[in-house]
């Protein structure tokens, strides 16, 4: 159960992926779908590590998400947060970070949030979560991580 507090009106999921239609398009439309049933508005962009994320100011909350690849963060959101303006657009925005990966979870805290941590410039990181391949089917572990996402802004707020 979600808190009284304030809800974003407008969130948005930036993810890489290497598939189409796979565990992470999965999982990143059950957790927009969480939001959604809240009520926020909720889109979502695959990253480009060149792209003009001038966009993504109007938004009042960003998901950052993606697989983990040979040890590392899918390099498509890595790039963006390295390479474009996404990292100064995140400056100051309340953030949440998810990763997907087969490592328990103590080792994907440890090594692969932070990989995305180090390219963000003082976010207000509201919550993250490394996704085992069976929770990205998990409704309640999806709906726990959303419900935490929200209780976060509504108190940040």
């Amino acid at each position: 159960m979600t808190s009284t507090f304030d809800k974003p009106k407008k969130a948005i999921i930036l993810y890489d992926s290497m598939s189409v239609g796979g565990s992470a398009d999965r999982l990143i439309d059950a957790i927009g779908k969480n939001l959604a049933e809240a009520g926020t508005y909720v889109e979502k962009a695959r990253c480009k590590p060149n792209a003009d994320y001038s966009f993504v100011e109007e938004f009042d909350l960003v998901l950052l998400g993606a697989p983990i690849y040979y040890l590392l963060v899918a390099s498509k959101l890595t790039g963006a947060l390295s390479q474009s303006n996404l990292r100064a657009v995140l400056k100051g925005k309340k953030v949440a970070l998810f990763v997907i990966c087969g490592s328990p979870e103590p080792m994907a805290n440890f090594l692969y949030l932070p990989q995305l941590k180090m390219n963000l410039d003082n976010p207000v990181i509201l919550a993250e979560k490394a996704f085992s391949p069976d929770e990205t089917s998990d409704h309640n572990a999806i709906a726990e991580f959303a419900n935490k996402i929200l209780d976060a802004y509504g108190k940040a707020n």
